[in-house]
């Protein structure tokens, strides 16, 4: 591992380990998750599956909006790593997703067909309870190293604890309605970064990604400025694109 990249780890980690601020934001936090797992270990692409009160699996975060979409297509279809692996407690990997139809007969076609050869999930657990799993997609066939499935987990694992510990410190109740208001607005967002896409010009993914930034340096709510930018008093014409993109 280079320097940089050891950095970016222990960064990682500080910032995983930082629950318990005033203006904790678990969309957020499980963007960035997402987002570090792609730079960390060496994959294309992430998604997030997360429990919510009634104990069902909710799409929760993804670094491409491609991922997003299968995440969103397991659970239609009940269907996929990310579901096998939650309910299971235990990591799933399929190094080559070509010939899996028996194993998973709608998701493994349209895992491919999105470019994705190769799928690992990991769960977001501690100890008896699992909150949710990471899905992992790559480009081309393969099995991930044991470094990076040891990191990987390493990245669920202390994102679940600092989860559960500001759950502990601010009560059950408080996080447990933290965590749904943040899957509500969910639907904000995703109906904000399609307006982004349309006025900028730019991919739904990308516009997340404005968003995100622009929430980052407004210090904003991601759902507060999403519901800002559908009902329009978020006035996009003032946005400069070039700053807000600069890090894309």
């Amino acid at each position: 591992m280079t320097p940089a990249a050891d950095q970016l780890v222990r960064e990682t980690f500080v910032e995983l380990a930082d629950t318990l601020v005033a203006e904790f934001d678990v969309i957020d936090f499980l963007d960035m998750l997402a987002h570090r797992s792609v730079q960390l270990l060496g994959v294309d692409a992430s998604g997030l599956l997360l429990v919510d009160l009634g104990g069902r699996l909710n799409a929760v975060a993804a670094s491409h909006e491609r991922a997003r979409l299968l995440e969103l297509f397991q659970l239609q279809n009940s269907e996929g790593p990310c579901l096998d692996c939650y309910g299971q407690g235990a990591p799933v990997s399929c190094p080559d997703l070509s010939g899996q139809e028996g194993r998973w007969p709608q998701f493994a076609p349209a895992a491919l067909q999105e470019g994705y050869r190769a799928v690992h999930a990991l769960p977001m657990r501690l100890r008896s309870e699992t909150i949710g799993a990471i899905n992992l997609f790559s480009e081309a066939p393969g099995a991930l190293g044991a470094p990076a499935l040891e990191l990987g987990q390493a990245l669920a694992d202390i994102a679940t604890i600092g989860i559960l510990h500001e759950r502990a410190v601010r009560r059950h109740e408080v996080l447990a309605e933290q965590l749904q208001t943040a899957l509500n607005s969910r639907v904000l967002i995703e109906q904000a970064k399609g307006v982004l896409a349309e006025r900028l010009g730019i991919s739904v993914t990308d516009g997340f990604a404005v968003l995100r930034q622009r929430a980052r340096r407004t210090n904003t709510r991601l759902g507060e400025l999403a519901t800002a930018v559908i009902d329009g008093t978020a006035d996009i014409s003032t946005w400069n694109r070039g700053t807000d993109m600069a890090d894309l």
